[in-house]
């Protein structure tokens, strides 16, 4: 069930990191939820480096984090996809 919850997490996350980059991204829905997992564990292991702990209620820091390590991940995994696929980018 945890696999389930990381996908689902990981798309959400991925698809809010796309909605917060300007321009338009092109990478497939599936490498968004790829590049928001990636980035949720990126957060998770930054909080754990400074030392946020879990709280009893909602953990915003840490979910903070996430975003923004979605943020990065989707903005250079966006990147890496164009340079892969050979596409020039579009303004």
């Amino acid at each position: 069930m945890s696999w389930l919850w990381a996908i689902i997490v990981g798309l959400v996350l991925g698809v809010i990191a796309r909605a917060i980059l300007p321009g338009k991204q092109d990478i497939p829905l599936w490498l968004t939820a790829v590049f928001g997992i990636l980035g949720s564990i990126l957060g998770n292991a930054v909080a754990g480096w400074i030392g946020v702990e879990d709280t009893k209620g909602i953990d915003w820091i840490r979910h903070l984090l996430q975003l923004a390590g979605a943020v990065a991940v989707v903005a250079v995994g966006d990147m890496a996809w164009q340079s892969i696929r050979g596409n020039k980018r579009r303004t």
